[in-house]
């Protein structure tokens, strides 16, 4: 285990679920590929407390900021014009958020393993 992966420590309402699949996610890469590996994931991560206050603003009428920061784009607008599906998306959202929050941060870490080996 090399000095980035101690590192995971220090991300902000990190899971169980996350850590391992970072632990996954950067197996095999050299000291050099990590440090590119940790610093694009840390720019770009989504913090699980993030995606909760974003899904509490959908009842204040701002329904699906969630969904845009995940990249959602589609099911955003459509929370958006719909009022989170008639604040039964909103709900069910509120209850999920982690999941939200660890399903975008599992594409990114393997998007970020990519990244970081292509980058030598």
């Amino acid at each position: 285990m090399n000095a980035y992966q101690n590192s995971y420590n220090d991300f902000a309402g990190m899971t169980v679920e996350e850590y391992s699949f970072l632990h996954h996610a950067s197996a095999g890469l050299s000291q050099n590929q990590m440090q590119t590996f940790m610093l694009v994931y840390n720019s770009r991560r989504k913090n699980p407390t993030d995606i909760l206050l974003a899904t509490l603003l959908g009842f204040l009428g701002l329904a699906g900021i969630q969904r845009f920061m995940t990249g959602q784009y589609f099911l955003g607008f459509l929370f958006l014009v719909t009022g989170g599906f008639f604040g039964i998306g909103t709900l069910v959202d509120l209850v999920t958020y982690k999941s939200i929050a660890n399903d975008y941060n599992r594409h990114l870490a393997y998007e970020c393993y990519h990244i970081a080996r292509a980058n030598n």
